[in-house]
């Protein structure tokens, strides 16, 4: 029942707004290919593409990387640094956002020096276009890659430690046994961080619609599908086109977990 009121019937609405006209009258695909011919689709799905890319490498190889390094230390040891890792994602997103403005304002971050190595002087310059996919993935990534590592964690916990001590007997080193033992054991729940990461990073609105504000304007506010449809809605009041994108958004987000889900075996019987 709850899948339905807040997942079925929402998308059910959205693919209704999305074929049909402002006056309820059914017009098909018109929805979908106005919003393609309107210039602005195409670069924002590439935006968020470029992004994603960027997050799930950082996701896959720092949060693995890490969980593994903190599964063979001590519990005493790696305990600390598993809270230290989480603390971030105890901030909300718009306090996330504004911690990495004050980072990348030249006169005023801790790495200020960094920035006057690249060249910037201004916050305009540390938020060019072509800087938007890495500032917003390292956003992302110090919200959420605390969670993941928990999870990831958690995961690694429990793998047998019959199966961790056959492997120092055959001579396997951490790495190996990292390598060959450990990953393989937790494909799944890296497959699992993998589809909702992606999910997630479909829907990213908030890290560019707050930068756009508050920079006044010096971000694209159709950055990404999300406030694309935003903008498409509130100050055009053309909803439908709204939920012709958020039905896109919806079909690539369900392709790609399904292509993850079949391809990886995610809920085949081990």
């Amino acid at each position: 029942m709850l899948l339905v009121v807040v997942g079925i019937w929402p998308a059910g609405y959205a693919l209704n707004l999305a074929l049909t006209s402002f006056g309820g009258a059914f017009t098909g695909l018109t929805n979908f290919i106005n919003t393609y011919n309107q210039g602005f689709l195409v670069p924002a799905f590439e935006h968020v593409a470029t992004f994603m890319a960027i997050w799930l490498t950082a996701l896959i190889v720092i949060v693995i990387g890490l969980s593994l390094v903190m599964h063979t230390l001590a519990r005493r040891v790696s305990a600390p640094f598993r809270f230290l890792f989480y603390l971030p994602a105890a901030f909300a997103g718009s306090a996330s956002v504004l911690v990495w403005l004050f980072m990348l304002q030249p006169g005023l971050s801790p790495w200020d020096f960094v920035l006057h190595m690249l060249g910037y002087k201004t916050l305009g310059d540390s938020l060019i276009s072509g800087n938007l996919p890495i500032v917003y993935a390292l956003i992302a990534f110090w919200t959420g890659a605390g969670s993941w590592i928990l999870v990831i964690h958690g995961a690694l916990a429990n793998v047998p430690d019959e199966v961790l001590e056959a492997a120092a007997l055959d001579g396997a080193g951490p790495v190996q046994t990292a390598l060959r033992v450990k990953l393989p054991m937790i494909k799944k729940w890296i497959v699992y961080m993998l589809i909702v990461a992606f999910a997630g990073g479909t829907q990213l609105f908030a890290e560019p619609q707050l930068i756009s504000q508050v920079s006044q304007r010096l971000v694209d506010p159709l950055w990404s599908p999300n406030t694309l449809a935003t903008y498409l809605a509130f100050q055009y009041d053309n909803f439908n086109y709204a939920a012709a994108i958020a039905i896109d958004l919806l079909v690539v987000a369900v392709v790609c977990a399904g292509l993850l889900v079949f391809r990886t075996g995610l809920f085949k019987a081990d």
